[in-house]
């Protein structure tokens, strides 16, 4: 058996139920998918077994992705990189369903990367991911709870998110010592116009970078104390980043842009 290594974060899944309920989620026959971090190739095979037109699997450990091959034979692609260096536009000129089980020491990492790099055009149908619980609660959370916070605005921008479940450790092996969410993302069909993601991924830092106490020193840092942008967005300052709400940040993005073009 293939020893999982603790410096990639590999847990992998091993319960059939959950495997099942996985690929049930969406109709895998006849699309073109990719998993990342396929392990040791127990979700790969539930996916071949629905018959994709195209299945590309990226998974960074050398000897696991030789094992996929070997396991495999040709039926899929097995590219050997860092998810964190993929060019994902790359991939496939159909947009993608993606599973994953993502390493939990850089799954925020990579969700983060995925969304700033959409621009305008999604390169995926849907996202069906595997989060620590505890990270997906950051997701998920909405404004007014001690979870929201920078994770959740970036990825409620241009995403539809729903929680599926929670998955509990004894479905991996090894087994962790947290539980995990299932997550299935997709696309917005409207969403607020941003020109540059970093500029939310800036605002969100400098906000959150002190989340008990209240808005008046981020904003005086971004804003110079503008009121007439306080006056327009309805901002009470002496609130603090987690009472404002997604919409709020998404038009302070707006407005620290237009200051500076």
């Amino acid at each position: 058996m293939i020893k999982p290594k603790k410096s990639l974060g590999q847990n992998f899944l091993i319960d059939k139920e959950i495997l099942n309920l996985i690929t049930n989620l969406t109709t895998i026959n006849g699309s073109t998918i990719l998993e990342v971090g396929p392990g040791t190739g127990n979700l790969t095979k539930c996916i071949l077994n629905n018959n994709p037109k195209k299945f590309i699997v990226i998974e960074k450990d050398i000897k696991l992705s030789q094992n996929l091959k070997d396991k495999f034979n040709n039926k899929l692609i097995v590219i050997n990189k860092d998810i964190l260096e993929i060019n994902e536009n790359s991939l496939s000129d159909e947009k993608i369903k993606v599973f994953g089980n993502l390493p939990y020491n850089i799954s925020s990492e990579i969700l983060c990367k995925w969304i700033i790099n959409f621009n305008n055009k999604f390169w995926f149908k849907e996202l069906i991911l595997m989060f620590q619980k505890e990270v997906a609660d950051r997701i998920i959370a909405k404004y007014n709870t001690s979870q929201y916070g920078r994770l959740s605005i970036l990825s409620n921008w241009k995403l539809n998110i729903k929680k599926i479940c929670d998955i509990k450790p004894t479905s991996f092996y090894p087994i962790p010592k947290v539980d995990s969410s299932l997550l299935i993302f997709t696309p917005k069909n409207n969403f607020h116009p941003i020109k540059n993601p970093k500029n939310l991924e800036k605002i969100t830092r400098i906000f959150f970078n002190h989340r008990r106490k209240m808005l008046k020193k981020p904003f005086n840092q971004l804003f110079n104390g503008d009121e007439k942008i306080l006056n327009k967005l309805k901002i009470n300052l002496n609130l603090r980043p987690q009472n404002l709400d997604f919409d709020t940040y998404y038009k302070l993005t707006s407005e620290f842009e237009n200051l500076r073009s």
